[in-house]
């Protein structure tokens, strides 16, 4: 009887056993914050060293990294632009959390701007712009992505929605068509919140708003203005510092306010802001006059194998509302949205088929069961204080999100 019992140790330890070991996760918590200031550090990305997934802290810096056991021997890298990378083994963190992870200015960003070279802001962006196809994906490659939008009316919240998607794209080759989405979208897990069914949904776009997110992807689809007057127009800003490169730091701000951070070493776009305060008139609806009043978007970029992959995109767009006989404002109309990728999967003959494609439609008509277990161990976004206010606008006429998720099966 004793041999069958060996036998079977001998299988846990060597075969099965090790593939349970690799379907275990662990999580690192923790706080990203200035080293003097003791600030927290916005959207800083955390990572292992050399491998394809992370995520980001939110607006307090807190984050919730969740990641397979059997990268516990690895080495942890947190990075923010403008100051040094943090670098730890990852398992002398784990036993100590949450963790304080405190990031250091980098020396270079203290010096006056010095311009040793004879590059203009614009011959660096023009520079920067036609090196995309050899500093982006060149063969196809899958991205994991948690996606969330949240809409206001009036200042309060009244609906929210995350996904956990799968995109694919072939490459970054530029687009013929730079207003149709190249990439393909699946959704692995949904929820949504019972807020959708609210009236004042109907005031946002029914379209599917993560491919419109997509969409405002400049480096991936050469949103940048052409005219030679633009490029005359940019300002190089002093510069900064990211992963342990140097980088070019070039603006404009006539009409519109736009940043983009270029890395020395290789004049990739790193990371890109922009914000249009410019008042549009776009249609009306329901009696009322539709003026586009306002749009920001970041966009951040992340190295793995010698290219540069989304790393995450911000966007939130004001619309207001007036009434078409007295030219009153009615009210506001505020769309908050976020992807977060956090795997990369790269040269990759996986593709998603026409069955497992995102239907055009939105999000939340897209419906599948709400899986606890799945979302519990998925990297999103840490809720912060807003969100939990966004929790609460909705609770006031759905009851409890738990309560939602259990009546309604989504969020």
């Amino acid at each position: 009887m004793k041999y069958p019992f060996l036998l079977l140790v001998w299988f846990l330890f060597s075969g099965t056993g090790h593939m349970c070991a690799r379907a275990q996760s662990i999580t690192l918590s923790g706080t990203v914050a200035d080293q003097e200031t003791g600030e927290p550090l916005e959207f800083a990305t955390i990572g292992i060293k050399g491998k394809p997934l992370g995520t980001i802290s939110n607006a307090q810096g807190d984050f919730d990294f969740h990641l397979p056991a059997q990268y516990r021997n690895e080495t942890l890298v947190v990075m923010y632009l403008g100051y040094k990378s943090y670098e730890a083994p990852l398992w002398t963190l784990l036993d100590t959390q949450p963790v304080n992870i405190r990031l250091e200015k980098s020396t270079y960003l203290l010096n006056e701007i010095v311009v040793k070279d004879s590059l203009a802001a614009g011959e660096i962006l023009t520079i920067s712009l036609s090196r995309v196809d050899q500093n982006y994906p060149d063969k196809p490659f899958i991205l994991d992505a948690f996606y969330r939008d949240a809409k206001q009316v009036g200042g309060t919240y009244i609906s929210l929605l995350e996904a956990a998607i799968k995109i694919f794209d072939e490459d970054y080759r530029a687009p013929r068509n730079k207003s149709k989405l190249r990439e393909r979208v699946a959704l692995l897990e949904v929820r949504r919140s019972l807020g959708y069914g609210n009236k004042f949904t109907t005031y946002f776009d029914e379209s599917n708003l993560l491919e419109e997110l997509l969409l405002n992807n400049n480096v991936r689809y050469r949103q940048f203005p052409e005219e030679s007057v633009f490029f005359e127009s940019l300002i190089r800003e002093r510069d900064s510092y990211y992963n342990g490169h140097e980088v070019f730091v070039v603006a404009h701000y006539e009409n519109y306010f736009l940043r983009v951070y270029i890395d020395k070493a290789t004049y990739a776009i790193i990371h890109l802001e922009y914000e249009n305060k410019a008042e549009d008139v776009i249609g009306r609806k329901r009696g009322m006059e539709r003026r586009f009043v306002g749009i920001k978007r970041t966009l951040d970029f992340k190295q793995y194998e010698g290219k540069f992959f989304l790393n995450y995109i911000l966007l939130d767009s004001k619309i207001n509302w007036y009434d078409l006989r007295s030219g009153k404002l009615r009210f506001e109309t505020v769309l908050n949205q976020q992807l977060l990728v956090n795997h990369v999967y790269t040269n990759t003959t996986e593709r998603i088929s026409t069955y497992e494609k995102m239907r055009s439609y939105g999000l939340q008509y897209q419906d599948q069961p709400y899986n606890k277990a799945f979302w519990e161990k998925y990297n999103v976004i840490k809720e912060t204080p807003l969100d939990k206010r966004i929790r609460e606008d909705l609770e006031k006429r759905e009851g409890p999100l738990e309560k939602q998720f259990e009546s309604g099966g989504l969020l």
